[in-house]
């Protein structure tokens, strides 16, 4: 998961060692991993807007791409700790080409609106643990279950949105359970799930916990497990998946040959070849999924 040690983990050693070489201090932070994230634009046939809605706690905001001719399904996007960003962006873009209307939301929007970082450099060198910890502590089961429920009112008012189709929904570190959650939510809606090095989908003393809502989900799941988090606490994967069949929910749950953020461009885990491996996942899982 995470955490302020794992941040720390990597501003000591991975940004320097790999990303940078001879770079050290605020400069490496600085510069991290910003070069897979150039595209500040649209994709050809693609269009892109910054949306605001209202839910049970606010206004939600966030940005939402997809292809500029036809009906498409909605796809979810829950960020990681740094929030919304170009990296966020940019794989909402390469999804939406890939023919879906990506909603990239704003957990923090009950504090804040808008990008707080523009990268994982930024955070890390900016105190962001400090910053989002207030913001995080607001994000229970409960709180995410009454945002995926307005998000997913609010896509099927849109034009362009295949509302014949379910919706699916993926998440990246904090952001992992949330899917989870927002599947328990909306299951007459969210079809298909996927989580990305999520944090905390098997809590075991909390009744509210991912794999115990999974009764309540009617979805297939994508549960890509980071290998250094799995290497902390193996038996979660076991506990996930007996949990997944005992609900009769079709979920594959694989340990990945990549560090906690191995996903996310301007993670310093960033990982090409498991990227690519969880891309193709994603896709396979939704194309199965969504109709």
């Amino acid at each position: 998961m995470c955490d302020e040690s794992k941040l720390e983990e990597w501003a000591r050693s991975a940004i320097s060692r790999r990303q940078f070489g001879a770079l050290t201090g605020a400069a490496a932070l600085a510069a991290c991993a910003g070069g897979e994230s150039a595209a500040t634009t649209p994709l050809p046939g693609l269009k892109e807007q910054a949306v605001s809605f209202p839910t049970a706690d606010g206004t939600m905001d966030g940005i939402i791409v997809q292809p500029v001719a036809g009906d498409h399904p909605a796809v979810i996007l829950w960020p990681d700790i740094a929030g919304v960003r170009e990296a966020k962006r940019n794989i909402a873009r390469k999804l939406a080409a890939d023919g879906y209307a990506v909603l990239v939301v704003n957990p923090y929007y009950r504090d804040v609106a808008g990008e707080q970082f523009a990268d994982f450099a930024a955070f890390i060198a900016g105190g962001g643990f400090g910053k989002v910890g207030p913001w995080r502590g607001k994000l229970n089961a409960e709180a995410i279950m009454r945002d995926a429920t307005a998000i997913v009112a609010w896509l099927d008012r849109q034009k362009g949105i295949d509302t014949k189709r379910g919706i699916g929904t993926q998440g990246y570190c904090m952001g992992g359970p949330f899917t989870v959650w927002s599947a328990a939510a909306v299951p007459s809606r969210i079809k298909a799930a996927a989580s990305f090095h999520g944090g905390g989908l098997v809590r075991p003393d909390a009744p509210m916990s991912p794999h115990k809502l999974l009764p309540q989900v009617d979805a297939a799941l994508l549960i890509a497990v980071a290998q250094d988090d799995d290497a902390k606490a193996p038996a979660d994967k076991t506990t996930f998946a007996e949990a997944a069949k005992a609900a009769g929910v079709e979920a594959k749950v694989e340990v990945y040959a990549g560090d906690h953020g191995w996903m996310v461009p301007d993670s310093p885990a960033y990982n090409i070849a498991a990227a690519v491996k969880g891309e193709a996942d994603l896709l396979a899982l939704y194309k199965g999924a969504l109709g």
